[in-house]
């Protein structure tokens, strides 16, 4: 996204006393508003006005195929009875929490909204960092130049909402500290730290096969970034094909080499400091 990054505040308001329950979310200087709902609260929770207005939404659940969450993206106008459906749907039964956007002042209309799943589809597909359930991205609709880029303006808010939600399935990552390589056996990677975990770089590489002892949460998520077409097979390797972020420096690692894997160890510099090395220097 091509906004400067701005200092903020976020306020968090919990109706019910409960930090793991319904939790409404604001943000300085913004005319929207987040919604975090578990799916078991929902009965109750969609009695309350935010149900009530035209809105975005992600279903957010656990995933079969990999460690990755799975979701789902859509759009009501209003949201509530659209959840509602939802949460009787059997064919969408993987969700466990929800979160959804409104505008305060009612400025979201049916086709600001259906512009927000269409960009968060495209952002989600793009990232690979969840099983996406919508099968494809819905073209965008028709908005006058003005309404797009308060839209655009509005997406930006959700974005910076998203991570302190829990879900971190939209951005690929800003860059944190020097680039740093893993070079081993004639694989060869490169990557860096981000404020949400460690990317790595397209055209690095990772091993064809993984040791028998490899941890299950890292073979199953190394066939689900094969699936996605993230890793594609080389002669006599796998090959990124785009950036892409981990959750932290060793599942990054561990990919890469099919093994466990300590990513503040195999991570170094060109100068052959480790991560590890790195991170203590910081801290003097």
């Amino acid at each position: 996204m091509q906004h400067m990054a701005q200092p903020f505040s976020i306020k968090i308001f919990c109706p019910e006393g409960s930090p793991s329950g319904l939790r409404i979310i604001s943000k300085s200087h913004w005319d929207g508003c987040g919604v975090v709902c578990p799916r078991a609260l929902l009965p109750e929770a969609k009695i309350r006005n935010e149900f009530l207005k035209t809105g975005v939404y992600v279903l957010v659940g656990p995933s079969e195929e990999s460690d990755l969450p799975k979701i789902y993206v859509g759009e009501g106008d209003p949201v509530g009875p659209r959840l509602d459906t939802h949460n009787h749907d059997l064919n969408k039964d993987f969700w466990t929490w929800l979160i959804f956007f409104t505008a305060t002042n009612g400025g979201l209309n049916k086709a600001h909204v259906q512009y927000l799943e269409a960009r968060l589809i495209q952002y989600a597909k793009e990232a690979k960092r969840a099983n996406v359930e919508n099968q494809n991205v819905p073209q965008l609709p028709t908005l006058s130049e003005a309404d797009r880029s308060d839209t655009e303006s509005f997406l930006f808010d959700m974005m910076s909402i998203f991570p302190l939600a829990g879900l971190n399935v939209f951005e690929k990552g800003m860059q944190i500290g020097n680039e740093l390589v893993i070079d081993s056996k004639g694989i060869t990677a490169r990557g860096y730290e981000t404020e949400e975990g460690f990317k790595v770089l397209q055209g690095s590489m990772a091993t064809t096969s993984e040791v028998y002892s490899i941890p299950r949460y890292l073979f199953e998520l190394r066939k689900e970034l094969v699936k996605q077409n993230v890793l594609i097979q080389k002669e006599g390797s796998m090959e990124f094909v785009q950036d892409y972020v981990f959750n932290s420096p060793s599942t990054a690692s561990g990919v890469v080499l099919g093994r466990s894997a300590n990513g503040r160890i195999e991570w170094k510099d060109y100068q052959g400091r480790t991560l590890k090395e790195l991170q203590e220097k910081k801290m003097e």
